[in-house]
């Protein structure tokens, strides 16, 4: 999922405290292993209560949902694909990725290196 950030903000995050977001675009790196749809919709809704950290980020009236990027695949690619954008991106250390090994799940990015990395792996635009 492509956040864009339209002016920087700072937002409490659960456990990991307040976190400051500069204006541009970020990554953020999910699965949804059952109900793909159901997932993207939640996460497109603005009134939700707040489960997962990308909740936290949503909530606030500076940051929209860009575009959604999928690739269905029967493993779970989430880390590897962490790890890929970790090397074009800034991470966000410990966000989105309380139930891994990762440093992050999401990166702030250059939206032109995202798009050729996101290519290369097989994403395609959802909707």
């Amino acid at each position: 999922m492509i956040v864009k950030v339209l002016s920087d903000f700072g937002v409490r995050v659960g456990a990991l405290g307040k976190i400051r977001f500069k204006q541009g675009y970020y990554a953020y790196i999910g699965s949804a292993m059952n109900s793909l749809e159901k997932r993207i919709a939640r996460h497109l809704k603005k009134e939700k209560k707040k489960h997962w950290h990308i909740d936290y980020m949503l909530a606030k009236k500076q940051a929209k949902i860009a575009s959604v990027f999928v690739k269905e695949s029967k493993a779970k690619e989430e880390c590897n694909i962490a790890k890929k954008v970790a090397r074009i991106g800034k991470a966000i250390r410990g966000f989105g990725c309380s139930d891994c090994g990762c440093k992050a799940h999401l990166f702030k990015v250059d939206m032109r290196e995202l798009e050729k990395l996101l290519k290369k792996e097989g994403f395609k635009k959802w909707r």
